[in-house]
């Protein structure tokens, strides 16, 4: 496998913990279904750009019904992660969430009908023993509502790695732009009703700088999602999975810099750990 499918992706999920971080402060002072619906909102307006430069690809027949699926999964693993924000810090709940990348093989094989391949699923759990010995997870430790934001954070990665799936399906037949402005714009539709249904008059809008953040966190996650369908049109699912990984450098370093979340030895630990498996995944799929 080239280089660049793993270089797009790489950046793409740093992105996305940039995301992440925004998404954080704005669930603090807002609920999650209210935050996340805006978040989708003004990713579809910053991937109507991507659309336009591609030359307005047609939306048809054939191609809704797995973006149609995909967005309904997508709106309901993105709420489920970002409620999780409100008990956890962001690393952790980003660590947690890693569990996604070992169940995408198994996925990827039953819809796509991809060939298991060992390698990956090594590497996978390679990554996941770093991320064992970076949080060092103990669960006597935790209050009742970290269970709970626990329990959404893995709910949050089964999700997830059912919409990559989908993602790769169709990346490579209807294009980047396509897949990031569906992407976005069916999980904002999916998550109105709810929105309006649970969240009182005055809390539907943000207020002041909050705009500020809807409009941080929709740009970068209209930008990842580009970078990532981008990645997935050029190689396997199973074979990026691993990638998924480094998103433990970026979450530390955001939770430090704008959180004041200490940055423990464990997790550099972990994070070598984790390196270690990248790299080894790359040179095997090279």
């Amino acid at each position: 496998m080239p280089a660049r499918p793993i270089l797009l992706y790489i950046i793409g999920v740093a992105i996305f913990c940039a995301m992440d971080a925004a998404m954080k402060k704005l669930v603090e002072t807002n609920p999650a279904v209210m935050a996340t619906f805006w978040r989708y909102l003004a990713a579809t307006i910053f991937a109507i750009p991507f659309w336009l430069r591609a030359g307005r690809p047609r939306v048809t027949a054939e191609m809704l019904p797995v973006h149609l699926l995909r967005g309904a999964v997508l709106a309901l693993s993105a709420f489920a992660f970002f409620w999780s924000l409100k008990s956890l810090p962001l690393a952790q709940a980003i660590t947690l969430a890693f569990i996604a990348p070992l169940l995408i093989p198994p996925i990827a094989s039953v819809l796509l009908k991809e060939r298991m391949q060992g390698g990956s699923i090594t590497a996978g759990l390679i990554g996941f023993v770093g991320v064992i010995v970076a949080v060092g997870l103990n669960p006597d430790q935790w209050s009742p509502d970290q269970l709970l934001g626990v329990g959404a954070v893995l709910f949050s990665a089964l999700t997830y790695a059912i919409t990559v799936v989908l993602m790769r399906m169709r990346a490579a037949k209807d294009g980047a732009a396509i897949v990031s402005l569906l992407g976005a714009g069916i999980p904002a539709l999916v998550l109105a009703g709810p929105m309006l249904l649970l969240v009182p008059p005055e809390g539907l809008l943000p207020h002041g700088e909050e705009w500020l953040l809807v409009l941080i966190a929709g740009l970068t996650g209209a930008v990842a999602l580009q970078l990532l369908a981008r990645a997935y049109a050029m190689a396997e699912a199973q074979l990026l999975a691993p990638f998924e990984y480094s998103a433990l450098l970026w979450a530390a370093l955001y939770g430090w810099i704008f959180f004041a979340e200490p940055v423990s030895t464990r997790t550099w630990a972990g994070a070598i750990i984790i390196g270690g498996a990248c790299l080894w995944q790359a040179r095997r799929a090279a």
